[in-house]
């Protein structure tokens, strides 16, 4: 291996929780920040949590709402005419 292309290695990195939960870890990073942790992620603490992301849940919210309200429309229309025969 050669010796100077690796980066500093710090066993006493800091991972700090959008929660506020901290706890020390090793990384190249002497600072971390994550929005989720073992403390507040649902799977380990069991309560469901939702978690938005970019506004994704109500930008599905608002395209269910407009499919729907598209859809009644459609069951609206009026029937077609019938054609007039050729004879």
């Amino acid at each position: 291996m050669k010796a100077s292309i690796h980066p500093q290695f710090y066993t006493t990195a800091t991972v700090t929780c959008a929660c506020g939960n901290k706890f020390t870890t090793g990384s190249t990073v002497e600072s971390l920040h994550t929005e989720i942790c073992s403390a507040c992620h649902p799977f380990y603490t069991g309560k469901q949590k939702l978690i938005d992301t970019m506004g994704r849940v109500d930008k599905f919210k608002r395209a269910a709402a407009t499919a729907t309200h598209k859809k009644a429309a459609v069951a609206v229309k009026k029937p077609r005419k019938a054609r007039a025969s050729k004879a």
